[in-house]
């Protein structure tokens, strides 16, 4: 089991961003904000699985995952908030937000349905999160000469983030989750989740003037494919997850309770 603490960031998320706010790299920061954009409404529809999942339990079940599922839905609700304030920046840069409203029209296919469809794509999700987070951690200086509070943004939601990457699927499996549906909704979201992450990266850049600069382009190829890019150090990691036998526990390092440990004066215990 898990041990889930919720956490208030002490960052300022009123005063304005810079258009280009990490280094001034265009790619980058389309990339991240693409990323954000579809915080709000996946983070509430992982609270939803989960809750809903949870409830699904019998009784004993519900004692032993009561206190991570607590957790986990603290969590992700502080993340909802952060990332919605970060957001409302973005909507007065002038970028259009085209995922969020697309992933809503597509969660709603999922109403009345048996809660285990819900939980298999939150654990989908959730590895890639747990992921990007490991490889976020691992690589800091990628954002090192970043707007330092968005820096702390990053990189606490991906401390947390790699924190309770166990509790979807740890939910989805107490309820009788199969392997069948576990990696077809798997193989199904990485194609979604690739997919929306290019088209809202691209819209961003569109939108931001910088779509055709050869500059966007080599930044882009080194984030992604260069001797630390993310799709580089990322694929064997995504690819454990169709293993029979793969627990997210069996990727867990050091690197979160390392950052958050020492970052502790940029967030507060909720509750404490």
């Amino acid at each position: 089991m898990s041990e889930l603490v919720v956490r208030r960031l002490l960052i300022d998320l009123e005063t304005p961003l810079p258009r280009h706010w990490c280094a001034g790299d265009a790619f980058r920061t389309a990339f991240f904000n693409a990323l954000s954009m579809s915080f709000p409404v996946g983070e509430q529809f992982f609270i939803d699985a989960v809750r809903n999942g949870y409830r699904a339990l019998p009784a004993p079940l519900q004692s032993e995952y009561k206190a991570e599922v607590q957790g986990f839905v603290g969590q992700e609700a502080t993340h909802r908030r952060i990332h919605s304030l970060f957001n409302g920046h973005l909507d007065k840069q002038g970028l259009v937000n085209d995922w969020a409203p697309r992933a809503e029209r597509n969660m709603q296919l999922l109403a009345g349905t048996n809660p285990l469809h819900a939980l298999a794509i939150t654990a989908a999700n959730e590895h890639f999160t747990a992921i990007f987070a490991e490889w976020l951690l691992r690589n800091p200086d990628l954002l090192a000469p970043c707007e330092p509070r968005l820096q702390t943004m990053w990189l606490w939601h991906s401390a947390e983030e790699s924190e309770h990457k166990n509790t979807a699927f740890d939910v989805y499996t107490a309820l009788g989750g199969n392997q069948v549906w576990r990696l077809k909704w798997f193989r199904r979201i990485t194609i979604i989740f690739l997919s929306d992450t290019l088209r809202q990266t691209l819209n961003n850049l569109s939108h931001d003037g910088t779509l055709w600069k050869w500059s966007t382009w080599t930044s882009a190829a080194s984030f992604l494919f260069g001797k630390r890019g993310l799709v580089r150090q990322t694929f064997k990691p995504w690819r454990a997850y169709l293993r029979a036998d793969f627990h997210p526990d069996q990727q867990a390092t050091a690197l979160s309770a390392s950052w958050l440990a020492t970052n502790n004066d940029q967030y507060v215990q909720v509750g404490a």
